[in-house]
């Protein structure tokens, strides 16, 4: 594996750096004076939309989709991901490439029809509309995504679908027009059969968007926002289920495996705006005689959150060159592995750096707590910490049974 950067992940590096200089830095008080000021903190912000329409005049838009991006690997995509993070909120919004939308693309495209993809997957990619993913339930422990329990009945030429789902990504945003949905649709098949996908328009009688769910008293903007969803007696046409039958379980694990290295990608950009952040205070401010940067325990904190940065990069390039080279499926492994560790490592570098802070990092002035709390819901987002820790441990036995 070469770790220098190739001539075209080089170029755009360097477009996006210059672009994150220019447009999203500066735009990060515009949005939350938008925010502040709108009667409807959901309502689609002018910000997003004037970033959304340079990213795309300079040509920093869908990287993260081969067949969209001249051809960009995972591993190419990774340093561009990880700039991103640096502004998970506006950043990966105005390139096209913020979650679910990129999971929802990336189901479309594999799995989707024709009629399918003309209808949902170009409008995503062009950026005119955005998405939701219903795979949680309140009801029960969606850990195991077997035990989803909203239904997907046939019915003539139609499905019918009825369950409640939350933490769905991406309901709130008002420019939300499809929903992909996760529910069984025959009890009786094996157990990872028993499960279908099925595309929901929004505006179908019978969905309920019953409210927004906050993480930690934020509205996570960064993800469309998280809403919890009634469906009752929803009735699609059977031209709108995906693959088919029985493939909602497989579906998933494809749809997730790149989701979670994004999301990695992503985090790493986030740690290392923090631990620039904490450099910054620390040189800045003096306590007790002499700067807080002199002090011993700081030293601790930029040391270990540089090594911690760095092993973390190393393994999630690695991954990323995996997926390349082998599949999704020969880096599954490493896929675990990084979606246990990457959140964990950025959410102690945001700590130390809130810590270096003072009372300043836990205020609104800085982008520190609200990346804190967006980075400990990524320990239980695409399955909890401890669900892939279990797979990881049987994966690692089975060498020795």
């Amino acid at each position: 594996m070469d770790f220098a950067y190739d001539a075209k992940t080089e170029e755009l590096r360097t477009r996006l750096l210059a672009f994150m200089d220019s447009h999203v830095y500066p735009a990060e008080a515009v949005l939350e004076q938008q925010l502040r000021d709108a009667a409807d903190p959901w309502e689609r912000q002018p910000i997003l939309e004037e970033l959304k329409a340079e990213a795309r005049g300079q040509g920093l838009w869908n990287l993260f989709h081969p067949e969209h991006s001249d051809g960009l690997t995972n591993l190419q995509y990774a340093p561009l991901a990880e700039i991103t993070g640096r502004s998970p909120h506006l950043a990966p919004e105005a390139l096209n490439c913020a979650a679910p939308d990129t999971g929802n693309m990336e189901v479309l495209t594999m799995f989707g029809t024709d009629e399918q993809k003309k209808q949902w997957l170009q409008p995503l990619l062009d950026g005119e509309i955005r998405s939701a993913f219903c795979m949680t339930e309140p009801d029960v422990a969606s850990s195991d995504a077997t035990n989803i329990a909203t239904r997907i009945e046939r019915d003539g030429d139609d499905y019918v679908i009825n369950g409640r789902k939350w933490w769905s990504s991406g309901a709130m945003n008002p420019n939300c027009a499809i929903f992909i949905v996760m529910g069984k649709t025959d009890l009786d098949a094996e157990r990872h059969r028993q499960q279908a996908m099925i595309l929901v328009p929004r505006d179908t009688p019978g969905v309920t968007v019953k409210r927004a769910m906050h993480v930690f008293g934020y509205g996570d903007h960064a993800h469309g926002g998280h809403a919890e969803i009634e469906f009752a007696d929803v009735r699609v046409p059977a031209s709108n289920l995906i693959a088919g039958e029985g493939e909602g379980f497989a579906i998933a694990q494809a749809r997730l495996g790149p989701g979670r290295i994004h999301h990695c990608m992503r985090l790493i950009g986030m740690a290392e705006r923090a631990l620039e952040l904490m450099c910054r205070r620390v040189t800045s401010r003096v306590a007790f005689g002499k700067p807080i940067a002199a002090q011993g325990v700081v030293h601790e904190w930029i040391a270990e959150s540089r090594v911690r940065i760095e092993q973390a990069r190393l393994l999630v390039l690695k991954t990323a060159w995996l997926m390349d080279t082998v599949g999704n499926k020969g880096a599954h492994t490493e896929i675990q592995a990084i979606k246990i560790g990457t959140p964990s490592m950025t959410e102690w570098v945001l700590d130390k750096a809130i810590q270096a802070h003072g009372g300043a990092g836990v205020s609104q002035d800085f982008p520190l707590a609200e990346l804190w709390a967006a980075t400990r819901t990524l320990r239980l987002a695409d399955g909890p910490d401890e669900v892939h820790r279990m797979s990881l441990a049987k994966r690692e036995l089975k060498k020795y049974l």
